[in-house]
Protein backbone atom coordinates (compact mmCIF):
# COMPACT_ATOMS: atom_id res chain seq x y z
CA UNK A 1 0.00 0.00 0.00
CA UNK A 2 1.30 3.57 -1.25
CA UNK A 3 1.64 4.66 2.57
CA UNK A 4 2.58 8.45 0.96
CA UNK A 5 -0.70 9.41 -0.75
CA UNK A 6 -2.56 11.85 0.78
CA UNK A 7 -5.39 14.43 0.22
CA UNK A 8 -4.71 16.96 -2.70
CA UNK A 9 -2.05 14.24 -4.53
CA UNK A 10 -2.48 13.19 -8.23
CA UNK A 11 -2.70 9.33 -8.99
CA UNK A 12 -3.34 6.98 -11.52
CA UNK A 13 -5.35 4.16 -11.13
CA UNK A 14 -3.30 0.77 -11.91
CA UNK A 15 -5.77 -1.42 -11.79
CA UNK A 16 -9.37 -2.50 -11.95
CA UNK A 17 -12.59 -1.09 -14.08
CA UNK A 18 -10.92 2.44 -13.82
CA UNK A 19 -7.66 1.47 -14.52
CA UNK A 20 -5.61 4.49 -16.61
CA UNK A 21 -7.45 6.97 -15.24
CA UNK A 22 -5.90 10.14 -13.69
CA UNK A 23 -7.54 12.16 -10.96
CA UNK A 24 -7.25 13.59 -7.05
CA UNK A 25 -7.58 12.72 -3.82
CA UNK A 26 -10.70 13.79 -1.91
CA UNK A 27 -10.43 11.63 0.94
CA UNK A 28 -8.33 8.80 2.37
CA UNK A 29 -9.75 6.38 4.94
CA UNK A 30 -6.21 4.66 6.41
CA UNK A 31 -8.70 2.18 8.10
CA UNK A 32 -10.33 0.73 5.00
CA UNK A 33 -7.25 1.18 2.99
CA UNK A 34 -8.71 3.45 0.09
CA UNK A 35 -9.30 6.77 -1.39
CA UNK A 36 -11.88 8.31 -2.69
CA UNK A 37 -10.78 10.28 -6.14
CA UNK A 38 -12.57 13.36 -7.65
CA UNK A 39 -15.50 11.85 -9.98
CA UNK A 40 -14.40 8.83 -9.87
CA UNK A 41 -15.69 5.89 -7.68
CA UNK A 42 -19.00 7.30 -7.26
CA UNK A 43 -21.94 4.63 -7.19
CA UNK A 44 -25.65 5.60 -6.72
CA UNK A 45 -27.53 4.17 -3.44
CA UNK A 46 -31.17 3.63 -3.77
CA UNK A 47 -33.13 4.87 -0.13
CA UNK A 48 -36.12 3.90 1.18
CA UNK A 49 -38.40 5.74 2.15
CA UNK A 50 -38.30 6.11 6.15
CA UNK A 51 -40.11 8.61 8.94
CA UNK A 52 -37.43 10.84 8.52
CA UNK A 53 -36.97 10.88 4.59
CA UNK A 54 -40.67 10.07 3.98
CA UNK A 55 -39.92 10.27 -0.16
CA UNK A 56 -36.83 7.99 -0.15
CA UNK A 57 -35.30 8.11 -3.32
CA UNK A 58 -31.07 8.35 -4.82
CA UNK A 59 -27.81 9.22 -3.10
CA UNK A 60 -24.81 9.47 -5.06
CA UNK A 61 -21.72 8.34 -2.49
CA UNK A 62 -18.05 7.65 -3.19
CA UNK A 63 -16.96 3.81 -2.67
CA UNK A 64 -13.35 5.08 -3.01
CA UNK A 65 -10.59 3.14 -4.46
CA UNK A 66 -7.73 0.50 -2.81
CA UNK A 67 -4.46 2.40 -2.13
CA UNK A 68 -2.74 -1.06 -3.73
CA UNK A 69 -4.53 0.08 -7.58
CA UNK A 70 -3.72 3.69 -7.54
CA UNK A 71 -0.10 5.13 -8.27
CA UNK A 72 1.07 8.90 -7.44
CA UNK A 73 1.16 10.84 -10.98
CA UNK A 74 4.17 13.45 -11.74
CA UNK A 75 3.51 16.92 -11.51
Amino acid sequence: MAKSLKVGDKVKVIAGDLKGKVAEIVKVDKQAGKAMLKDLGIRTRHMKATQFNPKGGKKDIHVGVHMSNLKKEDK
